[in-house]
């Protein structure tokens, strides 16, 4: 009587156990959730504040050069450009904390993003003073915002100036600016930049609604974009890819909003990855980000010169001349990435690559924060035939020319990896082991008393039919 007793109180026992390491699974998301919602408000004190001002790891941006070999036989036979690839040349950027922070009663921030650059000569193959040789971006410029009625005073100012089609320059002056010869005014592809700012833009702090945190409301004082003429493509979608509201969904793509691009994009889910011990969901840029519209009809809107673009049947590139003061800059993967054949045969030396050239963000699914991440953009600009322009006359068609491509890359240092693990990653490892050994282990007991007691009752029954 006493060992049935005792099995049975055992029994109860470890459904008791089971019943609270069942339990503590629910409640203990509940207490996640909990934290990591107060956590990821952007609200001074949390840790979402202080990544958000300012960046916790190194920011680099890395450029190749497309440095051509042949400018002589293009221009005067009308050759197949050849480049090679030249660098990396390093800089050290987004150092400075974000500026004119203010916070409004409709749950919103606003804040100015300061841009500047600082060259690592010991991550670059040179000094800034390396010379390349590289499209002339104020002829290739002129080209286009010149119109053709005009183009016999364009050729008188390139023969003034002793311009061509390519220039010598530094990569000092290609990247920052130089005085052009034929413009007289001070030009480059990323100038004016140090002491320039991003924005200003205004985001959900996440305080009133956590699944809006980090959502960009305007950009720029607009809550749409002016640029293309379309509802859809001006829209202002997601964040600033720096993160994403929390619990992630790897079957849902993230959407992010590049001012370098001037426009919102997505990335896909495309596999989970150790990062410094912590699991992390990478997204990539999808191939149809950049895809004709006859592939992606989203990207109609996108098209801007069905000329250039051969009724707007080329895939890879996008027109960015409206957000760029007429500029014929266009915006590409490195090397034509998920481009049309048309842009990678026009140019030898042009060797796309998904490894190295794929954009893609590392985002820990429990917070949201992008904890690595490589931002991979090329820079072109589009030049074409013409009777009356001398070092334009053997071009046989318009040809979209690869600049550069830049490599916008950064992750968590070693000892923000280990704060994050001890203050989140451990503790719900903690919590996940103790819900597992209860359950476990009162399963355990229950099973063990439960068969314990009607082996015993058995035995019992036999006895007494004897």
């Amino acid at each position: 009587m006493n060992k049935r007793c005792g099995l049975i109180a055992g029994a109860v026992f470890g459904a008791v156990v089971a019943f609270l390491g069942g339990i503590l699974i629910p409640l203990g998301n509940l207490v996640i959730e909990g934290t990591v919602e107060k956590e990821a408000v952007i609200e001074n004190g949390t840790t979402a504040f202080e990544n958000w001002v300012a960046t916790g790891g190194v920011v680099y941006r890395q450029f190749w050069f497309f440095d051509v070999k042949n400018p002589t036989e293009v221009i005067e036979q009308g050759a197949k450009p050849i480049v090679v690839e030249k660098g990396p040349y390093t800089y050290r950027t987004r150092y400075l904390p974000k500026e004119n922070i203010t916070f409004y009663p409709n749950y919103t921030a606003s804040f100015s993003l300061p841009l500047g650059a600082i060259f690592e000569p010991s991550m670059s193959v040179g000094p800034e003073e390396d010379k390349v040789t590289s499209l002339n971006i104020a002829v290739a410029g002129a080209y286009s915002l010149v119109p053709q009625a005009f183009h016999s005073a364009l050729e008188a100012m390139i023969r003034l100036s002793k311009s061509s089609l390519f220039q010598n320059r530094t990569v000092k002056e290609m990247l920052w600016g130089y005085t052009d010869p034929m413009l007289k005014s001070f030009l480059g592809l990323f100038a004016p930049y140090n002491g320039t700012y991003d924005g200003p833009y205004n985001v959900f702090t996440g305080k009133d609604d956590i699944s809006k945190v980090g959502i960009i409301d305007r950009w720029d004082d607009k809550e749409n974009l002016t640029f293309w003429d379309d509802v859809y493509c001006n829209m202002i979608n997601g964040t600033d890819a720096s993160s994403f509201p929390p619990f992630v969904d790897k079957k849902k793509p993230l959407y992010f909003f590049s001012s370098d691009i001037c426009r919102s994009v997505s990335a896909g889910f495309e596999e989970s990855k150790d990062l410094k011990g912590i699991e992390v969901y990478r997204f990539t840029l999808q191939p149809n980000t950049l895809a004709a519209p006859s592939v992606n009809p989203d990207n109609k809107c996108f098209c801007k010169d069905p000329k250039t673009t051969k009724n707007c049947t080329i895939a890879g590139v996008l027109d960015i001349s409206t957000c760029q003061e007429g500029r014929p800059i266009f915006i590409s993967l490195p090397h034509f990435l998920h481009g049309s054949a048309d842009l990678s045969e026009a140019i030898e030396g042009v060797n796309p690559n998904p490894e190295h050239h794929v954009t893609y963000l590392d985002v820990e699914p429990t917070t949201g924060f992008t904890l690595r991440f490589a931002k991979r953009i090329q820079v072109n600009m589009m030049y074409g035939p013409s009777n009356v322009i001398t070092v334009l006359k053997k071009v046989k068609d318009y040809t979209i020319f690869p600049v550069v491509w830049m490599n916008e890359t950064a992750e968590l240092d070693d000892a923000t990896a280990d704060m994050f693990k001890t203050e989140l990653i451990s503790r719900i490892d903690l919590l996940e082991m103790i819900q597992k050994v209860l359950l476990g282990v009162g399963v355990g007991i229950f099973a063990l008393c439960l068969i314990s007691f009607c082996v015993l009752q058995r035995k019992h029954n036999q006895v007494k039919i004897v």
